[in-house]
């Protein structure tokens, strides 16, 4: 990797945890070149606006999540346990941030809803994409006999990517880790019910 390569790399991660904590609207410059070290001509030799920087700094922090969670679901073999897998790894951001401020997608999904159109259409990409990845799971156990044929694929995800995001924001919202656990819980039950019997 260059040394320009290597500091766009850091501006980057730097500005994700600064728009992670601070919101595209909260974050200034000044903030940016605080968080990078670097003056304000270094940020945009690498990106040419605050905007640019901000939609691949939010790509990064959801690479960050993605991975997370389909390394977990990979590793899982039968289909009930990869849908664990995803709810596990997805809640994990509570207990163990990868970003501080909490999960990315749900920060930037409540700042950008009309505010910054092309923010906002990253965030319903990423959540299209959570909630295909759920439907898929959900499709592949129906096919392999092992998770019941009469419930939508489609309903079961969005209910799931709901309910993990909900319980993120409360669990946020109240300081309290345990609501996120208790949500996990009912997950958990509700996802038991989806086996065939």
């Amino acid at each position: 990797m260059s040394k320009g390569e290597q500091t766009r790399e850091h501006i980057l991660q730097r500005a994700a945890e600064v728009f992670s904590e601070r919101g595209f609207f909260g974050t200034s410059m000044n903030d940016l070149v605080r968080a990078t070290g670097l003056e304000k001509g270094g940020i945009y030799n690498h990106f040419r606006s605050k905007e640019q920087l901000a939609l691949e700094a939010f790509d990064y922090s959801y690479w960050l999540v993605s991975h997370r969670i389909k390394t977990a679901v990979q590793a899982a073999d039968l289909p009930i346990e990869r849908l664990r897998a995803f709810v596990a790894a997805f809640a994990s951001q509570v207990e163990q941030p990868l970003l501080p401020g909490g999960c990315p997608v749900l920060n930037t999904a409540v700042e950008a809803d009309d505010a910054h159109p092309a923010l906002r259409e990253r965030v319903y990409g990423v959540v299209q994409e959570w909630t295909g990845l759920l439907a898929e799971m959900v499709r592949d156990g129906q096919a392999q006999g092992a998770l019941r044929r009469d419930v939508e694929p489609e309903t079961v995800a969005t209910v799931v990517v709901a309910a993990l995001e909900g319980g993120i924001m409360l669990a946020k919202l109240m300081q309290q880790r345990e609501v996120m656990r208790r949500v996990v819980a009912h997950l958990s039950d509700y996802l038991e019910q989806l086996r065939t019997r």
